[in-house]
């Protein structure tokens, strides 16, 4: 029985949607710009939440850099979806949202997006237009729990840009989920914003780009949507590469095609961040922005990758692990439980 189980599990298709292509740029007809609770009670004076957000607004021109990938998308013809959030009494008084969890409980005590009120409304300077998308509301924290997967599949999206508040609860839960659907997920970090520098800081520097693909500034999407899509990487010497945290690493010094022992890779020589060349496989980008490529791993992280040397086919087989088929069991003691 466990066999049949491993087996089935193992004939799953694989989860990640962009597949097997060699994009660095966001395909205009795949791409979708999420805006997530850009509304007055965040980032508005006078919303029930202005006070807590204001100092990450002003911080990273939150407002205008919004309003710039908003018009950018739409400029270049990339959808883009607004995901805001309207609480009505059936909310509180039959389904006791307030009891679920603490950031429920707060905009209940502070009543934030009341239907129908000046709070819940869109901040003015990023009101949706006739041919925007503006999904029913979300409940809590994550927007995949609204008519979103819809409106992604009838589009047949695989790349979300990811903006909007607060950083450490909607735009995280959200890339998080869409990530663990096979979306390429990139957040935009200086059009989010968060109660405080703690929280954005934790989200934006540490976990998504972990959880997502790149940590990108809005003037990088813009210079991405003015590059023609093609499926040739065109890394070139002297290119910038950044980690997927947006954070400088080096420039690219050589650049090496794939041959019957080595695969495709690049070299960064050492210097601030690298005691010694590194050697990167030309797969870990999956970004570029111009005179800008981004791997996706953090630079904090990149020094502790196996990079000291060229990658080798051989090395490319090794990671891959074994083929399912010759796997007894998915531990070491016994295969997963099931419920079949």
């Amino acid at each position: 029985m466990n066999d049949i189980k491993l087996q089935t599990q193992s004939s799953a298709p694989a989860t990640y949607l962009p597949k097997g292509e060699g994009l660095l740029t966001f395909p205009i007809n795949r791409t979708v710009l999420l805006v997530i609770d850009p509304v007055n009670d965040f980032l508005s004076e006078g919303g029930a939440a202005y006070e807590m957000t204001k100092t990450t607004l002003a911080l990273h021109n939150v407002i205008d850099n919004l309003r710039l990938a908003i018009e950018g998308a739409r400029l270049a013809g990339v959808p883009v979806i607004f995901g805001p959030m309207a609480y009505t009494e059936e909310d509180y008084a039959d389904e006791h949202l307030q009891h679920r969890c603490g950031i429920n409980r707060m905009m209940f005590e502070l009543k934030m997006f009341t239907a129908g009120s000046w709070g819940a409304d869109f901040h003015p300077d990023l009101k949706p237009l006739e041919n925007d998308i503006v999904l029913t509301p979300h409940k809590s924290t994550d927007v995949f729990e609204t008519d979103l997967p819809k409106h992604l599949e009838r589009l047949g999206t695989t790349h979300l840009i990811i903006a909007g508040m607060a950083a450490n609860l909607c735009c995280e839960s959200t890339g998080r989920r869409a990530t663990e659907k096979g979306y390429d997920v990139t957040f935009l970090e200086d059009a989010i914003g968060s109660e405080d520098m703690l929280s954005y800081e934790a989200a934006v520097k540490i976990n998504y780009p972990l959880i997502g693909n790149a940590v990108i500034r809005v003037n990088d999407l813009i210079a991405a949507l003015s590059l023609k899509n093609t499926d040739n990487i065109s890394i070139q010497p002297g290119d910038i590469v950044c980690g997927s945290d947006g954070s400088e690493i080096g420039k690219v010094s050589e650049i090496f095609e794939a041959s019957e022992s080595y695969l495709a890779h690049f070299v960064v020589p050492r210097g601030l961040v690298f005691e010694k060349d590194t050697y990167i496989p030309r797969d870990a980008v999956v970004k570029q922005t111009g005179k800008k490529i981004f791997v996706n791993i953090p630079k904090m992280v990149i020094g502790k990758m196996p990079w000291d040397a060229p990658p080798t086919s051989a090395g490319m087989e090794e990671k891959y692990g074994p083929h399912s088929s010759k796997v007894a069991k998915l531990y070491s003691s016994r295969n997963p439980t099931g419920i079949d």
